[in-house]
């Protein structure tokens, strides 16, 4: 085999050195990016093992804010039954025992009593008068007397009335009573409510599904992270060892070589390695940070650590059309559809400010019983119990302009929402459009990186063999195993990007869409 022998002038050799150490800064770059993300401490627990799903299926169990949606979305249909209230009639009861320290009374205060003057008239008439025995004679007699017509005047006159008290009840009484209420035209106020109550459901239930597929997308790009974070791990490990082999072989050459490698490539070397060293001790952190934060991310201690049970990122190239996406999105997207919700509500308190203008009609009716040991006064028989039966109505006449202030500011609202509605459209096209994009991107990147890595690690394996035979420079070899170290880290990460992309795209349109489309995972 013909190795091909790399070997730059003496004068470019320290632009070699600022070339592999850039290189090697690189590479330390990369790792620190794949958990740039998560900020939480790193713990000495020993991290269990989980797949993606089962990450996923406890973080729906642990997560808080899941908890709080689903009490958001009780709160809402709470809400909508108490809309739903005003169409049931309203029946109240009262009731009650008293005892007053005297017995209620009437006074009828003293007075005079004013008798006009009239004539009063006596018509003609015969009787028949009995004189007793022993008058006229032995026995008694029966004489007929004829009485005339008269005419009696009496002058006017003042009759003086006494005060008089009247008790009205007993000192103890007692009384239930029962109200009832139904309204039975109202002009659309409570259809109002209600279409706002149902719309508060549906946004509540949207928000709580937003929710979810937040802790989805969270949970995918922590677990990828943490994939890749051990992935470069172990690149930064086998690059160590592999130039620790080049290393011994440096100085053996050196010590006992022909000449060719010098004491300052042997210094060189060494001070690559080291450096390398020390950015192995970052990457096992970043590695430990990354299962940290995917503890974290499903609801567990800041004292667990969760390993990805994969051990590497599959790549899936993404074959849906844009169109498709984007027109799917408007049916499955949270945002979407809490907007929407939001137009009904609105459209509901539009009806609800109109509902000012009409008249409202009830039917109303009561029954009271009363208890009293007193049957006069106001405590008679007909008042201590019976019942009644209305239909009244209110009409509002003016208001200062109140309903119609109202209603100008729920149509304003509304036309306020609809607005906001072409926005989150073109937004939302505009945001998957941006997205679709950038997995195109990254899945053109992943071929072309991994043939970069394939080439890097073939020139890595050419140039040391090479280097063992003195074929080679001590920078050819340094810089074509830290350039396999890179090429290798950067498709890992394209891996990850591509991975994170298809997670967000998820959060975006909603998991049903891809379903649909035959694209879920």
């Amino acid at each position: 085999m013909k190795f091909v022998r790399y070997s730059l002038p003496a004068r470019t050799a320290p632009r070699r050195i600022i070339a592999s150490v850039s290189t090697l800064a690189v590479v330390s770059a990369v790792c620190l990016v794949a958990v740039a993300h998560v900020a939480f401490a790193a713990t000495t627990a020993p991290a269990r093992t989980a797949s993606l799903d089962t990450c996923i299926e406890e973080a729906l169990k642990n997560n808080r804010h899941r908890s709080a949606s689903a009490f958001a979305v009780a709160a809402a249909e709470a809400q909508h039954r108490q809309a739903l209230a005003g169409y049931w009639p309203q029946v109240t009861m009262r009731g009650g025992v008293q005892r007053s320290d005297e017995a209620p009374n009437f006074v009828v205060p003293a007075g005079m009593m004013f008798v006009p003057g009239q004539q009063i008239q006596t018509p003609a008439g015969t009787a028949v008068v009995t004189i007793p025995a022993g008058v006229l004679g032995p026995t008694e007699i029966q004489l007929p007397v004829s009485v005339p017509a008269q005419t009696i005047d009496v002058a006017p006159s003042l009759f003086p009335l006494p005060a008089q008290e009247v008790q009205l009840a007993d000192r103890d009484s007692s009384f239930l009573a029962a109200d009832a209420k139904l309204l039975l035209f109202d002009g659309g106020m409570r259809r109002g409510w209600r279409e706002q109550a149902r719309a508060g459901i549906d946004a509540a239930q949207q928000e709580a599904r937003r929710t979810d597929l937040e802790i989805v997308d969270t949970v995918k790009r922590y677990y990828h992270g943490a994939v890749l974070a051990r992935q470069v791990h172990r690149v930064g490990r086998d690059t160590l060892a592999r130039m620790d082999a080049t290393l011994a072989l440096t100085e053996s050459m050196y010590k006992e070589g022909s000449g060719r490698v010098s004491k300052t490539d042997f210094l060189e070397n060494k001070v690559m390695v080291e450096s390398l060293r020390s950015m192995i001790a970052q990457l096992e952190r970043n590695e430990a940070m990354a299962q940290a934060a995917l503890a974290n991310s499903m609801g567990l201690s800041w004292r667990d650590a969760v390993a990805p049970a994969d051990e590497s990122i599959a790549f899936a190239p993404y074959n849906a059309s844009l169109e498709a996406m984007v027109a799917s999105a408007y049916r499955f997207n949270p945002d979407w559809a809490r907007l929407d919700a939001g137009l009904r509500a609105l459209e509901g308190a539009v009806r609800t400010a109109r509902s000012g203008h009409a008249p409202k009609i009830a039917l109303t009716g009561s029954v009271h019983r009363l208890w009293n040991d007193l049957d006069t006064g106001i405590a008679t028989p007909e008042n201590k119990k019976g019942w009644s039966v209305a239909v009244g109505f209110e009409l509002p006449v003016f208001d200062g302009f109140l309903t119609r202030g109202r209603i100008a500011e729920a149509r304003a609202r509304l036309a306020q929402l609809e607005q906001q509605q072409f926005l989150l459209r073109d937004g939302i096209g505009l945001q998957l459009k941006d997205l679709f994009l950038a997995v195109v991107a990254e899945a053109q990147s992943h071929d072309a990186t991994l043939a970069a890595m394939e080439a890097a690690r073939e020139n890595a394996d050419l140039n040391t063999r090479a280097y063992q035979n003195e074929l080679a420079d001590t920078e050819d070899v340094v810089q074509a195993q830290l350039m396999e170290a890179l090429m290798t880290a950067r498709h890992l990460k394209t891996l990850h990007d591509h991975a994170a992309l298809q997670a967000r795209i998820d959060r975006i349109v909603g998991t049903e869409v891809l379903r649909e489309l035959g694209l879920a995972r």
